[in-house]
């Protein structure tokens, strides 16, 4: 790699995104909890309504999870001194691409498809 990667930069950065995912995971808890069909209570409507924001939050946490996932990989990468190496071919991966998503494990080229890696949902970087 042309410049060295500042390791501890990226752990934080990796562990605060974590933290602010844990605390929106927990202040969203009540609103992907069972939702009451009472009807003498709560009308067609607004039951129809409540059916759908469940959905969306527990869509919204599984996007959560699925991130925290990927940033305790990272985090993994960092403390196996494997971070900023692509995991499919080993080459350095480039910084702008760690800069734009930090979770990424492959370098452009793996993403792309030619060395067999993920596709990542980012800019496409090199």
């Amino acid at each position: 790699m042309g410049q060295p990667i500042d390791m501890v930069a990226f752990r934080r950065r990796l562990e605060a995104r974590r933290e602010e995912l844990d605390r929106m995971s927990r202040e969203s808890a009540a609103s992907r909890d069972p939702v009451e069909l009472d009807q003498a209570r709560v009308g067609r409507l607004s039951r129809m309504d409540a059916l759908q924001g469940q959905a969306m939050a527990l869509a919204a946490e599984r996007r959560r999870r699925d991130e925290i996932r990927r940033i305790e990989s990272a985090l993994d990468r960092i403390a196996g001194g494997d971070f900023g190496y692509c995991a499919a071919c080993d080459e350095p991966i480039a910084p702008k691409r760690l800069e734009a998503d930090p979770t990424v494990p492959t370098c452009i080229a793996c993403a792309g498809g030619s060395g067999g890696g993920t596709v990542s949902r980012g800019p496409e970087i090199r």
